[in-house]
């Protein structure tokens, strides 16, 4: 997906909330936004929200050396999901189409996105919501399909929390599944400590990208992630920032996500607030 105008107030309210976790002072929140308006400036016009994302978090990083900035509202988060977990499980157990409910559970924690606000949303309202809406973009028939010709899946993992949602889904599918998580901080995305906090290697395979990266920047992912992504026959990718960097990658790839900004909006041709069940095309 492409930047749009719109995106770049977004990276320096990211800037600024990432110094304010992190502890900056005021004279370093302006010197951190005074060096991402900066950058801003001189990155190329065909960068993806998640690359120039990438590029201004480094920016707090490497002044702040603050380590992991969302960590306290990271395990905010997965304490909330877990609270749900067996409410989440019952309410599979009792669908009569498992898959439609786990997947749409599974979108419900899609909610969980510090990159957009640093209050964690109702997440049981959330979950009511997402169950009774009508998905905007709805290609579940492709990926029950894929599902019964794959034999395995590869998922890519959104924020910390989310993973507990994710959880529900991937103990829902028949088949072996990896679950693919940041190689270090970012934003709130998940890392392998917040996939472990959440009981992931219960249900599957645990392994990192490689990268700190938001989405899934292919060229700055490890070597073994790169060959673990090009074997996989199916794969789920969660979240907007995997749609912003995956969503011309290919059929074999499903995007997951809740609307949650005007310019997704713009580029999916659905209302902020929508449900998404996306195959991704392959590029003309």
């Amino acid at each position: 997906m492409r930047t749009y105008l719109d995106c770049y107030p977004c990276f320096l309210r990211q800037a600024l909330s990432a110094a304010r976790q992190v502890g900056a002072n005021d004279e370093q929140q302006h010197a951190i936004l005074g060096e991402a308006l900066a950058l801003l400036q001189t990155l190329p016009s065909g960068a993806t929200p998640p690359e120039i994302g990438y590029a201004v978090h480094r920016i707090v990083r490497e002044r702040m050396e603050g380590g992991d900035p969302y960590r306290a509202l990271k395990d905010q988060s997965t304490r909330a999901a877990l609270a749900l977990y067996p409410r989440l499980k019952a309410l599979v157990a009792a669908s009569p189409d498992p898959l439609e409910t786990a997947v749409r559970l599974s979108i419900a924690g899609n909610i969980i996105d510090f990159a957009l606000s640093d209050e964690l949303a109702d997440l049981w309202a959330t979950v009511e919501r997402v169950l009774a809406a009508p998905f905007a973009v709805d290609d579940l028939g492709v990926l029950r399909a894929a599902l019964d010709a794959a034999d395995r899946v590869l998922f890519l993992a959104d924020n910390a929390g989310e993973t507990v949602f994710d959880r529900v889904l991937i103990e829902t599918l028949d088949l072996p599944v990896i679950y693919v998580v940041k190689g270090g901080p970012t934003l709130n995305d998940a890392t392998r400590e917040d996939a472990l906090a959440a009981g992931l290697e219960t249900c599957a395979t645990v392994i990192d990208n490689g990268s700190d990266a938001p989405g899934t920047i292919l060229r700055l992912c490890s070597e073994d992630f790169r060959r673990v992504y090009a074997a996989a026959p199916l794969i789920i990718a969660k979240g907007q920032g995997n749609y912003e960097t995956l969503s011309e990658a290919g059929p074999r790839v499903f995007c997951l996500l809740q609307v949650k900004c005007p310019v997704i909006a713009r580029d999916i041709g659905a209302p902020v607030g929508s449900v998404v069940m996306r195959q991704s095309y392959s590029p003309l």
